[in-house]
């Protein structure tokens, strides 16, 4: 290979890159793409009994935030092309020279993990408090008098209006036995 076709190709592989960085936003269009195909996929797939009770079924809503979604990345990708770029926040008082704070991201995935795993055997009441309460704490507030009776209050509150007012079912837990 002479120096000449090297330089070809890694003037070329440097075009490349410099289209994908000026066109990035096509990854979140790919993404889009993706999830409202994943969506729909799932909405036309699903099991569901012949007898519903009024004209809008189950399947409605994710059709048409699958649609949605489609469309979505159909337009943005076509933006991006003929060179749409999406702007700065600037009400964001971010310095993007500061690392990431992996402390508080790992800490609020172990906390939706953990709630994740416990709402079966505990039920929404009692992990949806350790949920609020775990967030607050790993977002910073340390009020250990105040924050733990928001959380049973919004808990509480959430399953109520899901279980009762919505027909929602949520596991209640030992507690609603009690209750």
């Amino acid at each position: 290979m002479t120096t000449q076709t090297t330089d070809t190709a890694v003037a070329r592989d440097g075009d490349r890159r410099s289209w994908l960085k000026e066109h990035s936003e096509l990854g979140v269009c790919a993404l889009l793409l993706a999830l409202g195909a994943l969506v729909l996929t799932d909405a036309l797939t699903m099991d569901v009994d012949i007898a519903q009770r009024g004209p809008v079924g189950p399947r409605t809503v994710p059709i048409v935030v699958g649609a949605g979604l489609l469309l979505i990345a159909a337009l943005l990708a076509v933006d991006v092309l003929r060179g749409g770029r999406g702007q700065a926040e600037g009400g964001e008082d971010i310095d993007l020279s500061e690392p990431a704070d992996w402390r508080t991201v790992l800490l609020l995935t172990g906390v939706f993990l953990g709630s994740a795993v416990l709402i079966e055997p505990l039920g929404f009441p009692v992990a949806g408090a350790l949920l609020f309460w775990g967030a607050a704490f790993a977002l910073g507030s340390r009020r250990v008098d105040r924050d733990p009776l928001i959380a049973a209050g919004l808990s509480l509150v959430t399953y109520t209006v899901f279980n009762n007012l919505l027909g929602v079912p949520l596991p209640g837990g030992p507690l609603m036995g009690v209750l």
